[in-house]
């Protein structure tokens, strides 16, 4: 029997082809941005909590309330950090969550078109969402949302697929 996943880390190299000569190229943990949200919630939770005892006899409502808001926000925080999209030299994956593991992949062969998306926030700290295109009707990797560095992470992806012989070279032939 295999061993358990781990709760705490997302643990990406238990999911490659090592047998068949898989390494990663670049592993994608999401963008700071995305923790704005989740050190929000922990500190207003905490806040609440600390200012709760200023609620009299009924202290326990508020300090509920904000231990409530303060896990939700340590829960979000812990799944970010869960989050990973793998780009290697066979396949692209994405493995997240937290109580639940998932795991999308995409064979670098299936792989026909990448957008790359960004907001004016996005330009301005430079962060962007991928949407894949492929050949399969469904697909349970099609967009990854918060890549730090999205043109530089696109021309890698680009790079290994040119590199793999997915795609022919655009090279002109000598006939």
């Amino acid at each position: 029997m295999g061993e358990r996943p781990s709760l705490t880390a997302p643990e990406v190299d238990r999911y490659l082809l090592v047998d068949e000569g898989e390494e990663i190229v670049d592993e994608v943990v999401k963008h700071p941005v995305t923790l704005v949200v989740p050190v929000l919630l922990v500190v207003a939770g905490s806040l609440i909590v600390g200012l709760s005892g200023l609620a009299g006899g009924w202290f326990w409502l508020p300090g509920l309330a904000g231990l409530g808001l303060a896990l939700t926000g340590l829960y979000r925080y812990h799944d970010r950090h869960m989050d990973r999209f793998v780009i290697t030299n066979m396949r692209v994956f994405r493995v997240h969550g937290v109580l639940q593991r998932q795991v999308a992949t995409m064979p670098l062969s299936r792989i026909l078109d990448i957008s790359v998306r960004q907001s004016w926030l996005g330009m301005a700290l430079d962060y962007g969402h991928f949407t894949f295109e492929s050949a399969a009707q469904d697909q349970g990797l099609r967009v990854i949302e918060f890549v730090g560095h999205p043109r530089q992470r696109d021309l890698t992806i680009q790079r290994v697929i040119q590199r793999s012989g997915v795609r022919a070279s655009a090279a002109p032939s000598a006939d």
